[in-house]
């Protein structure tokens, strides 16, 4: 099973004004999605999975701050996973893992009389 991760981190909460500074970003709202590529559904689409959370962020020290306008998906993804830590990090990816390969084996299925 060959599966890609990617993270969406580009839902954040931002104080207004912290420290005489503009849009200091806080919390964090992220999706990972992870796509199988080695196998497809009965329709021929690549099974997937998610988990969503949220990371808060420490804001005690803003000596190292980035404005808003220059913040990348890059830089905020690394804010969340350093902020988790790489064993929670691989935690969510075999999360996301066991859900597709219970959709790919599933351990129960509904049927229907009929």
């Amino acid at each position: 099973m060959a599966i890609n991760f990617e993270w969406d981190v580009s839902n954040c909460e931002v104080y207004p004004n912290k420290d005489g500074l503009s849009d200091v970003v806080h919390k964090v709202n992220y999706t990972l999605k992870g796509i199988d590529s080695s196998n497809q559904d009965d329709n021929d689409n690549n099974y997937f999975a998610t988990v969503i959370g949220r990371v808060y962020l420490d804001t005690s020290d803003l000596s190292n701050f980035i404005p808003w306008s220059d913040l990348t998906s890059e830089i905020v993804q690394g804010w969340v996973e350093n902020n988790m830590g790489s064993e929670n990090v691989l935690e969510l990816k075999n999360q996301v893992e066991a859900k597709i390969n219970e959709k790919i084996n599933p351990s129960s299925i509904n049927k229907v009389l009929g």
